[in-house]
């Protein structure tokens, strides 16, 4: 029988799975927001070093102990430089699209290492290390699905922003941006309170799903 001090074994692989998803999905995201910005012709990340997957270059010391804490975090913004872009806003919103498409596809390419490993646990069932893999690649799709969601609000300064407000006249646009930070904390203000819970809830096992049916070719193989 564990005592009181004892260690649940699914709660220590959370936390490696929060620290495995620190130093992978969020080097991914920042690398495609870089990326596709120096593909649309502005090099400023790519001229700092930000097109890599070296958290290092990415390190946050808050987001990271978001990440750790609460399974969710972020890293140093990607600096970009409007005036390279031909078309500012579109640009923006591609550049911004590149960050939670990469934690889908990512969770993606999970899901499939997640149920090849589920049939090899079915076949040894008594393997320990097989068990924590399955554990630790189901909250790091988790993980990355939450990235994917709550990137794509709607609200600056979030990635999603840079899509929906696109269709605003510029000058509202850059206007509504100048006031990100304050927006930011609001919004964490109001995730702290859980009046979004539900709504996210539901989007997180949308996306599950999603991503589960998206991979039945893996279950047919194995079948």
């Amino acid at each position: 029988m564990l005592n009181r001090y004892s260690i649940n074994p699914d709660m220590a692989l959370m936390y490696v799975a929060r620290v495995i998803a620190f130093l992978t999905a969020i080097p991914i995201h920042e690398t495609a927001h870089a990326y596709i910005s120096y593909k649309l012709g502005d090099p400023t990340a790519k001229n700092l070093g930000r097109i890599s997957l070296n958290p290092i270059k990415h390190f946050d010391l808050l987001g990271a102990m978001f990440m750790l804490l609460v399974g969710f975090g972020w890293a140093k913004p990607v600096p970009i430089n409007t005036r390279f872009y031909a078309n500012k806003k579109m640009s923006m919103a591609l550049s911004s699209f590149a960050g939670p498409l990469s934690n889908f596809i990512l969770a993606f390419f999970l899901m499939i290492l997640y149920k090849i490993i589920y049939v090899v646990y079915l076949v040894h069932l008594d393997s320990f290390i097989i068990y924590c893999l399955l554990v630790i690649f189901q909250y790091m799709i988790s993980i990355n699905i939450s990235l994917t969601i709550f990137n794509m609000l709607p609200i600056p300064p979030l990635d999603g922003s840079r899509m929906f407000l696109i269709f605003l006249p510029e000058k509202a646009y850059f206007g509504i941006m100048r006031y990100e930070r304050y927006i930011m904390i609001g919004l964490f203000l109001l995730v702290s309170s859980g009046l979004l819970n539900g709504v996210l809830t539901w989007l997180q096992i949308a996306m599950y799903t999603i991503l589960s049916d998206a991979t039945i070719f893996v279950d047919m193989i194995f079948s």
